[in-house]
Parts: C-alpha cells; structure tokens; sequence
C-alpha cells in the first residue's frame, strides 16, 4: 500500500507540473461539432508522451465517451490520465453537455453529484478548430511557415476520412535546443461527421500525442446520454437549489 500511494503522489504531482492531469477540450482536441441529423456515439482514444526536463520520457492514456443526437446535441467527457501501463478505467471528472438549439451548456460533477449551467451568447461552431488543416492544399488560409501534405482518403471505423499532414521546421538557433526540430501535426477530419477522426502532434521538445475516435456509432444515442442524470443538483444558492 506504501509503495502504491508513494507512485499515486509522485504521478500526481508530474501532471500537476506540466498541467496535463485532465484530458478534455484543448487546441488539440477532438471537437464534437452540435450538428443535426448526423447522430453517432463513439469513445477518443488517447496517447500521450511528454518528455521531461532531465530528457527522460514518460506516457500516459486515456479514453472518453463522446456523442451526438439528431437534435445536435453533444456529450463529451473529461478524464484523469493514467499511466500507460496501467488497467485501471481513467476517472470520469466531468461530462459537458450542449444544446445547440437553447446555447445551454451544462457541466455535471460526478464526484459531488451536481451540475451546473451556462448560456452562450454566439451560435456556436459547426466546424472543429483545426478544419481548415484538413482542407485539401489551396483552400485552406495560407501558412507561410508551415508545408502541407495532402494524405489522401482512408476509412477509419467504417467512416471515410480524409487527411493532411503539415510540418513546421523550426531552425537550430531557434529552437532551444541547438539543433533543428521538425514538428508535425496531423489531421483526419470526416465530412461525413462533421468531426476530425484522428488527430497526432509531435514536437521532440516536448513529447507527442494520438487521438482517435474508436467503437463509433452510427444509430441515435439514447436520450439519457445527454440529459441531467437522476439525484444530480445545483451548486447551492444556484437558481432551483434547495
């Protein structure tokens, strides 16, 4: 039991350090888009490596439900890390839900059993941030810093998707490190979807990462997968708290 608790702390403390202790919305990030008429459920797959300052590298894993009804509304899910060599379930900290048509968002706690709800002022984005990296060549916005490589088309669960590399070199004296760095990312967006499938970053300062969509879905997710679930409340002094 020592031994346990001592390796708990000490991973604890490494993602508290680096801030990756919870794997959710980031710049890079599978974002679910709240499209109607394109229901599907699936589960991201996470792999991650990071390296640390002594040069030593250490990975960690992670998986979350995401989905989408035909109303576009969206479930996803935040999850703490976990070794990669571990076979424990990864921690469900948080679930957000959305309602594209009320711009509610709602944030539950499963730790406390509580939620909590904001509403947006914009409509929001029917595309993910990094589409425009899974734009064929030309029809994206210009990078003058960055070259990009058509990958073609491929088939990931079932579903077409179409991909594009783009590569960034960074020179010797820039880089920090003394010597050139090629960093690269990678995205597998579906249109079918309106989602990316897969998305790799790698950078060899600072580690890399693999997302991907996985057991997905085609068929309309049960409704209760995006409601409030039973005997969850409001913070107290929220409005409708007890």
């Amino acid at each position: 039991m020592h031994w346990r608790f001592s390796f708990t702390a000490v991973w604890f403390a490494f993602l508290l350090a680096v801030g990756i202790g919870v794997l959710g919305a980031s710049a890079q990030d599978i974002f679910v888009t709240p499209v109607p008429n394109a229901p599907f459920s699936g589960v991201v797959k996470v792999e991650r490596s990071w390296v640390l300052r002594d040069g030593s590298i250490v990975n960690f894993r992670n998986i979350r439900e995401i989905g989408r009804d035909s109303r576009g509304r969206i479930h996803n899910e935040s999850r703490a890390a976990v070794p990669a060599s571990s076979s424990e379930t990864p921690q469900l900290l948080r679930v957000h839900l959305f309602d594209p048509q009320t711009r509610i968002s709602t944030y539950l706690d499963p730790q406390k059993k509580m939620f909590w709800t904001q509403t947006g002022n914009h409509p929001p984005s029917t595309e993910p941030p990094t589409l425009r990296f899974a734009s064929p060549p030309g029809e994206g916005p210009p990078n003058e810093f960055a070259k990009e490589e058509d990958l073609g088309i491929r088939e990931m669960e079932g579903v077409s998707a179409h991909g594009v590399r783009q590569t960034q070199t960074i020179p010797a004296e820039s880089s920090g490190t003394g010597a050139e760095i090629v960093i690269t990312d990678e995205y597998w967006y579906s249109a079918d979807l309106r989602i990316n499938l897969m998305i790799k970053h790698s950078d060899p300062r600072t580690g890399s990462v693999t997302m991907t969509v996985t057991q997905i879905s085609r068929t309309e997710p049960d409704a209760v997968f995006f409601d409030v679930p039973e005997g969850y409340r409001p913070p107290k002094g929220a409005k409708g708290a007890e």
